[in-house]
């Protein structure tokens, strides 16, 4: 049977354990917005980090045209740019210039705004993981491709994309980690996430040190658990072969198109 304190304990155990049995609905509140803000935000990360990783892998063949081949260069040059500013600066930093930016969009909701900054934010490292997986890729894969007739969008998305995403899914993974603590920053802006919420628990009691050693345990306890789930799933994606094709005497169907690999 749990014991019901009704006056704050001295030692530091006893006053986490009162802090949770008073104030356990505020810590959860907190903690499922930090949860919907890291998911969300990594989920539209990704999205963006697919787009700009692809196009800042486009290739520049000899035979382009002059306009092709300049456009591709301004694409690339526009999205190092968006990298290099996200990943340059802090995310705190980018949280107040983008939220008093456009604060007529975001004055109904700060969860929004938290999302949207994540995503922002999280879209500039996940370009250069999915740009890192593409790379890492033998290129003869793509001369492959084209040779039995595919364009550069359906190579993209059944040769090269699966690989790169499987090789770089650890990473991918070690992002949403990084979110679910980077979410403390948005409390600069009002967001009501677990770090928020512990702000205001502690100065209520005005006990920090014990305030944060539960704030600490439940954010162990966010990420060790994401964590082991990733795991989990990277080990299923590593059973089913989710990674394209792949070297074997097996045949590749794509679409319409069907190749029979030649053993090494």
């Amino acid at each position: 049977m749990f014991t019901l304190l009704t006056k704050i304990p001295d030692d530091l155990f006893g006053a986490a354990y009162y802090i949770v049995q008073r104030y356990a609905p505020l810590f959860l509140f907190g903690a499922r917005n930090t949860l919907i803000i890291a998911l969300s935000g990594t989920v539209i990360g990704l999205i963006i980090g697919l787009g700009v990783g692809i196009l800042r892998s486009l290739p520049v063949y000899p035979y382009d045209s002059k306009l092709k081949k300049y456009t591709i260069k301004a694409i690339k040059i526009a999205t190092s740019f968006y990298v290099e500013i996200f990943r340059g600066t802090p995310m705190m930093v980018q949280a107040i210039f983008i939220y008093y930016a456009f604060l007529p969009l975001f004055r109904n909701s700060k969860l929004f705004a938290g999302v949207v900054i994540v995503s922002i934010n999280t879209g500039a490292y996940m370009a250069e993981i999915v740009r890192a997986g593409i790379q890492s890729l033998d290129k003869g894969q793509n001369e492959a491709a084209r040779s039995i007739g595919m364009n550069n969008i359906q190579t993209m998305l059944f040769i090269i994309l699966p690989q790169a995403i499987k090789n770089a899914f650890p990473a991918i993974g070690n992002e949403f980690v990084v979110n679910i603590k980077d979410t403390s920053v948005l409390n600069v802006i009002g967001v009501t996430e677990l770090y928020f919420q512990s702000i205001s628990v502690a100065g209520i009691n005005y006990r920090y040190s014990d305030t944060f050693f539960v704030t600490a345990l439940i954010y162990l306890v966010l990420t060790y658990s994401t964590t082991m789930l990733l795991k989990y799933i990277e080990g299923k994606m590593n059973l089913t072969g989710f990674d394209g094709p792949s070297s074997s005497t097996t045949p590749l169907n794509i679409g319409h198109y069907k190749v029979e690999e030649e053993p090494k």
